[in-house]
């Protein structure tokens, strides 16, 4: 039986503020923030961005969707 192409999938999720300014020298740890989350690819085919908050920027930035 063929495995049939599920329709919700895992997408990771990025800092743009990261990506693009560089992460603060300021603090000890480096590193760019990442969320782990799931869409339905039917319901939102493009590119999915969250408002979600950065450990490393101290506020909340748009986390874009990455290819894995």
């Amino acid at each position: 039986m063929a495995k049939r192409k599920d329709a919700r999938g895992t997408v990771i999720l990025e800092c743009t503020g990261c990506i693009r300014n560089g992460v603060n020298v300021k603090k000890a740890s480096t590193g760019i923030s990442r969320y782990i989350t799931q869409k339905n690819r039917h319901n939102t085919p493009n590119r999915l961005e969250l408002r979600k908050f950065c450990p490393y920027c101290y506020k909340h930035m748009i986390h874009g969707e990455i290819k894995k």
